[in-house]
């Protein structure tokens, strides 16, 4: 660790592992709800416990890309942090927010909009975070060394920030509703948080390989001009049924089929450095990570992503099984892969000590990633058989879905996995060895205590 400042991400980073535990046991809580559909009915409904399971994963990811900025823009920009001051405040005011959006919640407050059910005073306060953590990560690159990785992550945290505004905008057409809906949702995650993770893996990978950097640089503007432009009118893809014209169908088919690329690329990208590079790094876990993410994300977003997104498949499958498997794969692979690997490379460092076990580490990400892998196919086949008997043939829903119970329980298993992966990944990186300690400014485990 280069810079006193880059330790305000120990604590984004604390806050994100801490909403990972609780955002994994509420979906295996879920996960079992559909197992047992009355379980905890009335004194934990479904819908709160879904709200928990889908906000706690939005907000543990955001204090991670938080908490990844605040750590690789300093030793980018080759200067301290403008502000560590704004930066406690901001974390301070998202904390309150998430207990604050999970009390809510419990009491039957909500703002019924999947994602953006948040109280409007929590929205304000997260708005106001935004607005803290632009101003301070834009002031500490504008005023010390730009390079494509801290330009590139900026403009995704600026739109990112930017498309909020969309979550206080709820018109009372219901079409207008959803696609500004789908402005935040799909805006962030197949476009800014594309820029976002682009971003972070150049970073590591220039950090685990030793690539040169204008090599990075090439290959991370082709997967940004690819993420913008296929992403942007991509959009369309949530257009098909929701009462906009009819041209979305095409216009949302074609440019879906290339949002394949950027995951692509980003894979690609990430073996070639690999290949490329000339450094022996002993982070081992943290490349594996790094690897894994660009992987998994590529299947997740990319390949599941296309099989139902051209508009004659999806007219039967959307809102079925095959959606969820696509979008639990997507987000592990793109977003909480990535988070992982930051906070597997940056943690040795901001404690000055080996605080994770590295095979406990990688055990996690083989735990993680293969229950998730079997919780996608489980997820595929059952929506392969709902969308046929539902859709198709025109069995009732609840009858649909009777059946389909053996799939609920393996996709149970596969979830307890993750859990347990999880756990695991949090307990080898919060629990220091005390055998190993890294010198500051080193990555390397010293003997010795």
């Amino acid at each position: 660790m280069k810079y006193e400042s880059q330790k305000v991400a120990y604590w984004y980073i604390l806050a994100a592992l801490a909403l990972f535990g609780i955002q994994v046991l509420g979906g295996l809580l879920a996960g079992w709800i559909y197992v047992s559909p009355n379980f905890l009915s009335e004194l934990l409904p479904f819908n709160v416990i879904r709200m928990i399971h889908t906000n706690a994963l939005i907000v543990w990811l955001l204090l991670g890309f938080f908490g990844a900025a605040y750590f690789l823009v300093p030793e980018e920009s080759e200067r301290e942090i403008w502000s560590p001051k704004l930066a406690y405040i901001q974390l301070v005011i998202l904390l309150v927010g998430t207990l604050g959006a999970v009390g809510s919640y419990l009491v039957g407050i909500h703002g019924g909009r999947e994602f953006l059910e948040q109280p409007l005073w929590v929205k304000f306060g997260i708005l106001v975070a935004a607005v803290i953590f632009l101003v301070n990560i834009s002031m500490t690159v504008l005023s010390g060394k730009r390079t494509a990785i801290t330009n590139v992550l900026l403009m995704g945290l600026w739109l990112l920030s930017l498309l909020w505004i969309f979550a206080f905008i709820n018109p009372e057409n219901l079409s207008l509703d959803k696609m500004y809906w789908w402005f935040v949702v799909h805006l962030w995650v197949e476009a800014t948080w594309e820029l976002v993770m682009a971003a972070i893996l150049a970073f590591l990978l220039l950090k685990l390989t030793g690539v040169d950097r204008e090599v990075v640089e090439k290959w991370l503007y082709v997967i940004v001009a690819t993420a913008l432009f296929s992403g942007i009118l991509g959009t369309g893809h949530h257009f098909y049924w929701i009462g906009l014209p009819g041209y979305w169908q095409w216009v949302g088919s074609i440019f879906s089929t290339f949002e394949v690329i950027p995951f692509f690329l980003m894979m690609s990208f990430a073996f070639v450095m690999v290949w490329k590079g000339r450094k022996n790094h002993p982070n081992k876990a943290a490349l594996l990570w790094s690897l894994g993410s660009s992987t998994v994300a590529f299947f997740g977003a990319g390949v599941w992503g296309f099989l139902h997104t051209l508009h004659g498949v999806n007219f039967y499958s959307h809102g079925t099984q095959i959606t969820a498997a696509h979008g639990h794969l997507a987000f592990y692979g793109a977003y909480v892969a990535l988070n992982l690997a930051v906070f597997t490379y940056a943690m040795p460092m901001l404690r000055e000590r080996a605080p994770y076990n590295q095979v406990l580490n990688m055990a996690s990400f083989w735990l993680m990633t293969g229950g998730m892998a079997f919780m996608t196919f489980v997820l595929t086949f059952a929506g392969t058989i709902q969308t046929h008997m539902q859709r198709v043939v025109g069995e009732y829903y609840m009858d649909v879905q009777e059946s389909l119970s053996v799939f609920y329980l393996m996709r149970f298993g596969a979830g307890a996995a993750v859990v347990i992966g999880a756990l695991l990944f949090i307990y080898s990186t919060l629990v220091a060895r005390r055998s190993e300690i890294i010198a500051p400014g080193s990555a390397n485990p010293v003997p010795g205590e």
